[in-house]
């Protein structure tokens, strides 16, 4: 009898440590492989083309595209691909963003092995995967908003605004954002002043005041997440068992 063929997977990130993790954690199943692998943006849409997988699992904070814009441009040129976001940034600000962008779930890597297989299945299944905190928040905020029929901030900016927002929130300047996202200090300063208008603000401080309370609001100051998988477990040295 014919083994059922394996549903290919394409992974896309830039931590080397990263695709080996999910890697070895896809080929360990009997019904999943990795069909290939890419470290940027354009890489991964080069190998969308030439592999045709089964379904994409992307980082966000890839060189090339960042941000939910490559997941809008696979969904632009592959429309019928399901896209799985792995990704460290903080889901509460990110999620919605990625599954308006088109991607069929979103899971952080902070979660364990488990919980991502569970996402692989869920989306290559024809699902929405996302952690129930998330998804409990999502309703919450669009609750909310119906409520009081006010629009969320997420959905005013685009993704390099919402990151300039992010680092103000932090008490950066825009000489440290600038650093922070290899940017020049000219250009974090226009990202600003687009900010200011879709605020209706009308200045630097009341931006940086709007930027903090928010921050504080929306509990987006956490530590910074470690962007490695967890290691595997050391195996015993040959004759190094326990000792009387």
């Amino acid at each position: 009898m014919k083994p059922a063929a394996k549903h290919r997977i394409l992974i896309a990130d830039d931590h080397p440590m990263v695709r080996e993790w999910l890697a070895r954690l896809i080929n360990q199943q009997a019904d999943l492989i990795v069909c290939g692998q890419a470290a940027d943006a354009p890489q991964t849409l080069q190998a969308i083309h030439s592999l045709h997988p089964d379904m994409a699992i992307v980082d966000l904070s890839m060189d090339g595209n960042r941000g939910t814009d490559l997941v809008r441009d696979i969904r632009a040129c592959h429309q019928n691909l399901p896209v799985l976001v792995l990704s460290m940034h903080d889901e509460s600000l990110y999620a919605e963003r990625a599954l308006r962008a088109g991607a069929r779930g979103y899971i952080s890597k902070r979660e364990g092995g488990e919980n991502v297989k569970k996402a692989i299945r869920c989306v290559l299944d024809g699902g929405i995967y996302m952690s129930e905190k998330v998804g409990g928040e999502i309703l919450n905020q669009t609750a909310s908003r119906r409520a009081t029929r006010s629009p969320s901030v997420l959905g005013l900016f685009s993704d390099r605004e919402l990151e300039v927002f992010q680092f103000l929130g932090r008490g950066h300047g825009p000489s440290q954002i600038a650093s922070e996202l290899h940017l020049s200090v000219r250009t974090v300063e226009g990202y600003m002043e687009r900010i200011k208008q879709k605020l209706g603000l009308s200045d630097a401080r009341e931006l940086h005041q709007r930027a903090i309370e928010y921050a504080k609001l929306e509990d987006t100051v956490p530590s910074a997440p470690s962007v490695h998988p967890p290691p595997p477990p050391r195996r015993p040295r040959p004759g190094s068992g326990p000792q009387a």
